[in-house]
């Protein structure tokens, strides 16, 4: 679990397509410098949001660490774009007892937004994106919470028609992530609430009558039709 406050900026030093190294596992793996303010505490095996991206470090010094990339994760992300010299968001694992800055945060991309329009506004950037997978849009609501590269914001204004938001970034978050790097055209990670997700989930499975037996969903009567049915019998008992 993360919280989508950047904790620092690291720079890639290495997309390796085909690590054969022990650490690399014989997949795809990213390696990142400029990490020591997040590594004095580090493991491996923990887990380090690259991007928004939860990752499992597999190797690691005092500055540099690497993690590996499942072809899931270079299908629905944008670190298979990343080249040595790209700066990234990164912040571990949520430890516990610590203060809850941002919003619950799984690091388990959805998919990518098209940045579309980047516009200033005094000290402030106004940020328009396209969602790549529009079924996603039902979650981004205004003033609701978002993941874009891993930092949370606040959704401003969302066009479910055209399938684009916008976020209003302050000058002090600016400086401490990478979005301001990035141009029209870019791709970013964005993460949607995962709690909308959760509520719809319940809320549709009682609306059509999901029930859960034996570990097992089956399909019994909806409860509209529930309630339609004791309405139409107790309007017939007082007939």
């Amino acid at each position: 679990m993360f919280t989508g406050i950047v904790e620092c900026m690291g720079k890639v030093v290495e997309f390796a397509p085909l690590d054969t190294t022990e650490s690399g596992g014989s997949g795809a793996s990213l390696t990142i410098s400029g990490a020591k303010e997040i590594l004095g505490d580090c493991h491996l095996g923990d887990s380090i949001a690259i991007n928004g991206t939860c990752l499992t470090v597999t190797e690691f010094s005092e500055d540099s660490f690497k993690v590996g990339l499942a072809p899931e994760t270079l299908s629905r992300t944008n670190l298979g774009q990343l080249q040595p010299g790209s700066m990234v968001n990164l912040e571990r694992a949520l430890a516990a007892g610590h203060r809850f800055g941002g919003h619950f945060v799984q690091g388990h991309i959805d998919t990518t937004a098209e940045i579309i329009e980047i516009t200033p506004d005094e000290n402030s950037i106004w940020y328009k994106l396209r969602v790549q997978d529009r079924k996603l849009m039902p979650y981004i609501i205004p003033k609701g919470f978002i993941a874009l590269d891993g930092t949370s914001l606040t959704v401003c204004d969302v066009n479910d028609d055209e399938s684009w938001f916008t976020i209003m970034m302050i000058a002090y978050t600016q400086t401490h992530v990478v979005m301001p790097t990035k141009k029209t055209g870019d791709l970013v990670n964005i993460e949607v609430d995962m709690l909308g997700k959760y509520v719809e989930k319940v809320t549709t499975s009682i609306l059509q009558g999901a029930v859960v037996d034996g570990g097992s969903a089956v399909t019994s009567q909806s409860y509209i039709e529930k309630i339609v049915e004791r309405v139409l019998e107790k309007k017939a008992l007082n007939k």
